[in-house]
């Protein structure tokens, strides 16, 4: 049975569907993966962690940015909360701008099962929130979390 979530190579660092929450860039990682056991080479990513994966990359790349390659939009808009306040408005539009990218992932159902804004664990400048998608194949529920500076 092939894995309905695909295979991708891993580049998102930190714990299995978890963003870094510093600055440090996002790079292929090599090494021993999900899927390749191999020593050598990059890392592979399969199943539900790729699923994730792929949700937290769309979260953090501009809308528009992959234009050029076909992927006008590819993204979300969630850099257009760089610079604001940290307010309730801001919040909503955080939510919004998620709920936005779920909708744009054809491996899950439009509506997500849960979002929830991680507000004891924030800095004075950053929104960090967990989302939780249903995959369309019926299968385990993934969550993922992010934070966003502003």
């Amino acid at each position: 049975m092939s894995d309905p979530f695909g295979t991708d190579l891993l580049v998102v660092p930190g714990p299995p569907t978890m963003a870094a929450h510093d600055a440090s860039a996002l790079d292929l990682r090599l090494g021993a993966g999900n899927v390749d056991r191999a020593l050598e080479g990059p890392m592979l990513q399969s199943g539900a962690h790729n699923l994730g994966q792929a949700l937290i990359l769309r979260m953090l790349t501009p809308r528009g940015t992959l234009a050029e390659l076909g992927h006008a939009v590819y993204g979300s808009r969630l850099h257009e909360l760089i610079g604001t306040n940290k307010n309730e408005s801001n919040r909503a539009l955080c939510k919004a701008f998620v709920l936005e990218v779920v909708s744009q992932e054809p491996r899950v159902q439009d509506k997500v099962v849960a979002f929830v804004f991680d507000i004891a664990s924030e800095g004075p400048s950053e929104l960090r929130f967990t989302v939780t998608v249903q995959p369309v194949d019926g299968s385990t529920p993934v969550t993922i979390g992010l934070g966003v500076e502003l």
